[in-house]
């Protein structure tokens, strides 16, 4: 009996899949700065897929290389050793297939709202009539409800206002990876609530991959998928990976009758206390 003959067309389905479970996908990753006696030995190991679609937040204490790891899918600095990969290509430099939002809005204060946030459509876009492109960047600009204030400067809205100009830009270059560095660190609690509920529609909306930094633990239960806990640093790994199996689409309130959110808060709050008293140790 002769063996069948399987085709590349065959595969193809599970190569897509496997492919699509480490759309993010970094190996084997250390991250040394300076040398000598300056030498600074940031990241000492560190492996994480994330799935095309999924939210993966990234919690520990400062200095534990978090923006590091993030600034490397960003391509914004290169591994010393190791691979970072996006959609199965090795990130070498910042690109249009990843978007960063830091904590800062880094906002053009000469443009309008809406200019800033056509600066993306018009890099992604450029063969698109002027029109056309203003039409897009508006669409984002109503996507985080600033239609009345499209055409305002940055210094002419709330703190709140600015870094929904910033998601907005950021989803109008339309990545396949969403960077987010902090987003909502300098924002008041109220507003923050806001703009985690805001972040959540839009990405219920979307299904972008987004990976982002935050030392908020209820923050990462409230939108993510799963919650990355790094040791602290120098030689920083990826301590503990935990799933936040609580069904969507969520709410404060619900969150709050939810069993399981009670858990997972103990959890992270457990070892980043832990973790914390080591800091402490370790300094004294």
């Amino acid at each position: 009996m002769t063996n069948p003959i399987i085709t590349k067309t065959d595969l193809a389905p599970a190569f897509e899949e496997d492919r699509d479970a480490r759309f993010v996908n970094i190996k084997a990753v250390h991250k040394v700065f300076g040398a000598g006696k300056k030498r600074y030995h940031a990241l000492a190991g560190v492996d994480l897929r994330i799935a095309k679609g999924e939210f993966v937040s990234i919690i520990g204490h400062s200095g534990c290389g978090k923006s590091t790891l993030l600034n490397l899918v960003a391509g914004l600095n290169l591994p010393t050793t190791g691979s970072v990969q996006v959609n199965g290509k090795e990130v070498e430099a910042p690109g249009l297939d990843r978007a960063v939002v830091f904590q800062s809005h880094s906002l053009l204060p000469w443009l309008t709202v809406l200019e800033n946030v056509q600066i993306s459509v018009d890099s992604v876009h450029p063969e698109w009539n002027a029109k056309a492109r203003a039409a897009e960047a508006n669409r984002f600009v109503e996507m985080v409800h600033l239609g009345k204030h499209a055409h305002k400067k940055p210094g002419e809205i709330s703190g709140g206002m600015k870094q929904r100009v910033g998601i907005a830009r950021a989803f109008a270059a339309d990545p396949q990876v969403l960077l987010l560095d902090e987003p909502f660190g300098a924002l008041d609690a109220l507003t923050r609530g806001s703009m985690q509920d805001e972040l959540t529609t839009i990405w219920n909306d979307n299904r972008k991959t987004v990976m982002m930094i935050t030392h908020d633990v209820d923050e990462a239960i409230f939108l993510s998928d799963r919650i990355v806990l790094m040791s602290n640093g120098p030689e920083a790994v990826i301590a503990k990976v935990v799933a936040v199996d609580i069904p969507r689409p969520r709410t404060r309130e619900g969150l709050l009758e939810n069993p399981l959110y009670m858990e997972l808060r103990k959890e992270l709050l457990h070892y980043l206390i832990g973790t914390g008293h080591a800091v402490a140790e370790a300094a004294a």
